[in-house]
């Protein structure tokens, strides 16, 4: 949705390394934000994307008007919904989020009618619905995940991270050094554990002066409850500092 930084950046240098041509949409969104959310206010650096875009050698910036991708309107436009996968997380926090990014993402591989695409892994639940929805409608559309891009003080990088201070930075990067010592923990301690390891991140979120959200340890594949089988993890964290919704995840094997 632009306001590009250097995680976005790597996801177009994974592109370039797969394929002859890349292209980069740039478009915010109006029908993934809620009632209250920041739409007017998400920053918009549409010169400094295109140059930043420029300097990585992309093939086009395809930058759309609302009207150009809901020539409908956004209240009668057509949506898709991937159901199961987006009840919970940022889909419960954030009713009606997921249905805004399929149905726009399905509108922009229509249009571009790519071979691949490439997502952050930062999103992590963002990535498995669209890789869901690909595979349900059947769309010649192979998914990439890039990995989370951070600070130096481990904080992931995101396009919201503009409107923390210095010091909330410093807290907001709490968030990853729960979610490594949680990681270290699952690896070496009974899955029986594993209520336990939630509620404790969770406090230490709160006594860093956070607003967790949630908060949880799922199998990586499909974000069910792990069972006796699963060897493969993902934690999931969101937590509100300020005006600002921050997200982050870690994979976890226990193999």
């Amino acid at each position: 949705m632009g306001n590009l930084h250097a995680g976005h950046l790597s996801l177009v240098r994974i592109a370039k390394r797969m394929a002859d041509r890349v292209v980069v949409t740039v478009f915010v969104n109006p029908t993934q934000f809620g009632a209250g959310e920041d739409l007017d206010s998400y920053p918009r650096t549409f010169a400094a994307d295109s140059e930043n875009l420029d300097n990585e050698g992309v093939d086009l910036l395809f930058a759309p008007d609302v009207a150009d991708i809901y020539p409908f309107g956004t209240g009668g436009a057509t949506q898709v919904s991937v159901p199961g996968l987006t009840s919970e997380f940022c889909g419960a926090g954030r009713p009606g989020h997921f249905d805004g990014v399929t149905s726009v993402v399905l509108r922009l591989f229509s249009l571009v009618q790519p071979h691949l695409a490439v997502f952050g892994q930062k999103d992590y639940q963002q990535q498995l619905v669209i890789r869901r929805m690909v595979e349900d409608v059947g769309l010649p559309v192979e998914i990439q995940t890039g990995p989370v891009i951070r600070d130096a003080n481990g904080l992931a990088m995101s396009s919201r991270n503009s409107f923390l201070s210095n010091a909330e930075r410093q807290t907001a990067a709490t968030i990853y050094r729960v979610l490594r010592a949680t990681a270290d923990k699952l690896r070496t301690q009974s899955r029986s554990d594993i209520e336990a390891l939630q509620a404790a991140a969770l406090t230490e979120l709160e006594q860093a002066g956070m607003q967790p959200e949630y908060f949880a340890i799922r199998n990586a594949q499909n974000l069910d409850p792990p069972d006796s089988s699963c060897t493969q993890f993902v934690l999931l964290a969101a937590a509100h500092l300020g005006p600002v919704r921050l997200i982050d995840n870690e994979l976890v094997s226990t193999t």
